[in-house]
């Protein structure tokens, strides 16, 4: 019986040191999740309670949240990435996984060599990347002037009030369909070929195994990619406001929510009414994810 109790001791300090062990490894990350992610939420929060004015500073509350949900430049900055939202989700993710699916089907050197430059575009930086499309937009040196000429045809205006919304749905598309395809393509491979080849017996076509086993087997990460998707296009600020210097009559400085409060603390002094502008969008960021992962609990596996 001693020895027993004995060796339960000692499995229970063997226990306690790898939990300290186990929680002394999450220190760098709850300092660094505590200094850039925490401590700027409160403090922003905070600024937005306030007002400063050439008077000094004081404490209005709600009011500016009130000022915020009336403002035209921000409900038509927060409308103008909702319609981004409603057409880019579905046309990167639509693209993603035909690619995906694309990529699954046929495994060859071809393969290989197509899901590194689908991929390649992630990997250069958006600032870099919405300036090549710039100049590619360019009426006066662009390629795309060019080709047109070739054909004698009058190139598009991409950076006019008519075509600014398709050109900057490329810019985004072409740059994170194939981030998008990578997880979508890594959630197909986890899937057992014996699955495939059943259904193969069964006499089901490629087409049907696509449809009826491999997207409702990768429905998980279906739905977090969209929410990445979703997040990322309500936050929508690098492109155009790389674009913006092209094309400054039709992207204003509040052409999206997040370039606007950038421009009311760095360019118009209002860093507590840029605070409230940044906190609202963090909130209704954080609104639509909550309620698209309910509505999709049971394609996520999040349904207990």
């Amino acid at each position: 019986m001693a020895s027993k109790s004995a060796a339960a001791h000692r499995d229970r300090v063997a226990a306690r040191r790898g939990n300290i062990w186990g929680w002394t490894f999450t220190i760098p990350f709850g300092i660094v999740f505590l200094l850039f992610l925490v401590i700027p939420l409160v403090y922003a929060f905070y600024m937005s309670m306030y007002t400063t004015n050439v008077f000094g500073t004081k404490f209005t509350g709600f009011a500016n949240y009130v000022r915020a949900f009336t403002d035209p430049a921000f409900l038509g900055g927060l409308g103008r990435v909702l319609l981004y939202t409603v057409v880019m989700v579905p046309i990167q993710l639509g693209l993603a996984l035909i690619f995906a699916l694309l990529l699954d089907a046929f495994k060859n050197k071809f393969a290989s060599f197509s899901r590194l430059v689908i991929f390649l575009p992630y990997a250069i930086p958006g600032v870099i990347g919405a300036l090549m499309w710039g100049f590619m937009y360019s009426k006066n040196m662009g390629p795309f002037t060019t080709i047109f000429e070739l054909f004698g045809m009058q190139a598009p205006a991409f950076l006019t009030s008519s075509g600014i919304f398709g050109a900057l749905v490329n810019v985004v598309t072409w740059q994170w369909t194939g981030y998008y395809m990578v997880i979508l393509y890594s959630a197909l491979q986890s899937i057992s070929p014996d699955l495939y080849e059943s259904a193969r017996i069964d006499g089901a076509s490629e087409l049907r195994i696509a449809w009826s086993i491999k997207i409702p087997m990768c429905a998980s990460s279906l739905v977090m990619v969209t929410i990445f998707s979703l997040i990322g296009t309500l936050q929508f600020y690098t492109e155009p406001t790389v674009l913006r210097n092209q094309a400054p009559t039709v992207i204003d400085t509040s052409y999206t929510p997040n370039m606007y409060a950038g421009a009311l603390a760095f360019s118009y002094n209002q860093p507590n009414y840029a605070a409230t502008i940044s906190f609202s969008l963090g909130f209704i960021v954080v609104l639509f994810s909550i309620i698209f992962m309910r509505l999709t609990k049971r394609q996520s596996g999040l349904e207990n």
